[in-house]
């Protein structure tokens, strides 16, 4: 039986509105994945620390406190540090633009603007983790 895919989802820093990540994560429950769901004001090494622990195949953070360059620049460090380079990191918030480009050319697999489908998001998680699961 194929193992399910397990994603660690966050709020990272001080931002405190969690009703779109808590939807995300009951969709992607309901989508047959494994949702290691681990709150509000995560730092990047907390979550890197889940993913490593929980191995994880995704790592998904919400950002709507416009320090998204900052953080998700650091998980990604953290992730090249502990050897985590077979993990997806998507995100999703108020990102604008350019920074989604710059973000994205850094290595961040996907950033999901406001109004994007989950099934869109679905979609594309389990695409990349059947292409490139380890």
């Amino acid at each position: 039986m194929e193992r399910k895919i397990r994603i660690v989802m966050a709020k990272p820093g001080l931002d405190g509105h969690d009703r779109g990540i808590k939807v995300l994560a009951s969709s992607y429950r309901d989508a047959g994945m494994e949702v290691i769901y681990l709150g509000l004001r995560q730092t990047p090494e907390m979550i890197v620390s889940a993913a490593l622990q929980e191995d994880a195949d995704v790592i998904a953070l919400s950002s709507l406190n416009n320090a998204h360059n900052t953080i998700f620049k650091n998980v990604l460090d953290l992730m090249k540090e502990k050897g985590l380079n077979d993990v997806l990191l998507v995100g999703g918030g108020i990102i604008p633009k350019k920074d989604i480009e710059n973000l994205e050319q850094q290595g961040v697999g996907k950033l999901f603007g406001p109004g994007t489908p989950v099934q869109t998001t679905i979609d594309f998680i389990t695409d990349w983790v059947h292409s490139n699961r380890r």
